[in-house]
């Protein structure tokens, strides 16, 4: 009896010492990453500001992208597959070196400074995922304790970057493998988040918070449009995922010199702004957003945004996917409304997150997101959008490296990569 007393004690002191040591993990990664993060977002602030200030910057496209492939040259990363690198690590123990860090933090303001149209947070979650990595590394921690410090990072920089805490510390636990959540990670993903949002907000760094103005009541009629507009973001999600695809392995086939790559790619970008006569689609597309949310879209947005990020990525340019897929999903939902003539402002709000769920399969972070950047008035439109769209959109993916680990449709066991 003595002795099952003691092998009780003893596993209870370990359990203890666990939750400790994640919690003291925890804020060490919230603090340096959220203070990295926040640095990243103040930089990415500043050029923006001085693109929008420059238009003329956008002819430095060219040369500010052989200045990326020869810095990955230079460090011997040429073969980084970025955000897939850091999910795979998770998963099958891939290396993650922390070279990443800075070099997918000046490559990103690069892009931006000079016009290409990227994204923030996939860079965020590069950024985070290596630094946290490297902390695991630096305390000798296990393989699985490693991929938990993976996490952290990946939480902490999403928060601090985008100002949704919520949403930050379950994506990084729920995009790894969809249908399985590695919740031994949720204590100090959470605890990492919070520690870098508020460091973020400390200095300055603010959230983009979207009012929805009056929202329609949640009738028969009203639940049968956002559930067409949720089929129609699915296929939305699926064109952007194939058309990223494509364009990646059309420039690889057609330009097979990486600097010849991205400097095609830099001449395709400038190109098409010059055809469009405006800078509307270079950079993230935070700000087309908040035009749709006064209901001001034109039926091409969604479609030119697809166009010019495919052409900056698929080149080689680094940055994100996340913000350019909310654009989209943005546009398409307002003209939705539009058209249908149902609350374009209600309509953009869920285009942007059925088409946020379809091209990450991440539905629990889809919500959380939408509570966070729109409040939670509009809950039963965005619960039912977020699940049809997660339905429909099938096993495409932004990240070849995540797992699909059970169908979206029987409860069958499939473990399969999303396409």
């Amino acid at each position: 009896m003595n002795e099952l007393i003691k092998h009780k004690l003893h596993h209870n002191l370990q359990r203890i010492k666990t939750s400790i040591k994640w919690v003291i993990f925890a804020i060490i990664s919230g603090v340096v990453v959220g203070i990295v993060g926040t640095l990243f977002y103040l930089c990415m602030s500043k050029v923006t500001h001085m693109r929008e200030e420059n238009p003329w910057l956008i002819f430095l496209l060219p040369a500010g992208g052989l200045f990326i492939v020869g810095a990955y040259h230079l460090l011997h990363d040429e073969k980084d597959t970025g955000t897939n690198l850091v999910l795979s690590s998770i998963h099958s123990g891939d290396n993650l070196p922390l070279r990443m860090a800075p070099l997918i933090f000046i490559s990103t303001l690069i892009t931006h400074l000079f016009g290409g149209s990227a994204g923030r947070e996939g860079a965020a979650l590069q950024l985070g995922g290596s630094i946290g990595n490297e902390i695991g590394k630096l305390f000798h921690f296990d393989e699985k304790d490693k991929h938990i410090m993976t996490m952290c990072g990946m939480s902490a920089a999403f928060s601090a970057l985008f100002g949704t805490p919520m949403a930050a510390a379950i994506f990084s636990m729920e995009v790894v493998s969809v249908g399985i959540m590695h919740y031994a990670a949720l204590v100090p993903c959470v605890l990492a988040s919070l520690i870098a949002h508020a460091i973020a907000v400390y200095f300055g760094a603010e959230a983009e918070i979207f009012p929805l103005g009056t929202i329609p009541a949640f009738t028969v009629s009203s639940a049968v449009k956002i559930s067409a507009l949720a089929a129609l973001c699915a296929l939305v999600s699926i064109l952007f995922c194939v058309l990223l695809h494509t364009s990646e392995h059309l420039y690889k086939k057609y330009f097979k010199n990486a600097y010849i790559r991205i400097l095609a790619g830099g001449c395709i970008v400038i190109v098409l702004t010059l055809l469009v006569g405006s800078q509307t689609y270079n950079g993230s597309g935070i700000e087309i957003i908040a035009h749709c949310m006064g209901g001001s879209v034109s039926p091409e947005m969604f479609l030119m945004k697809m166009l010019f990020t495919a052409a900056t990525l698929g080149a080689g340019f680094k940055g994100g996917e996340i913000v350019p897929s909310f654009c989209i999903g943005g546009t398409f939902g307002c003209l939705f409304g539009t058209l249908a003539g149902f609350s374009p402002a209600l309509c953009t709000a869920a285009g942007m997150t059925a088409v946020f769920c379809g091209v990450t399969n991440c539905p629990i972070t889809s919500l959380l997101i939408s509570f966070e950047l729109f409040g939670y008035e509009g809950m039963p439109y965005f619960l039912l959008t977020i699940a049809f769209s997660y339905m429909l959109s099938g096993y495409y993916g932004l990240y070849h490296s995540q797992k699909i680990m059970y169908s979206k449709f029987k409860a069958n066991y499939i473990n399969k990569k999303a396409q």
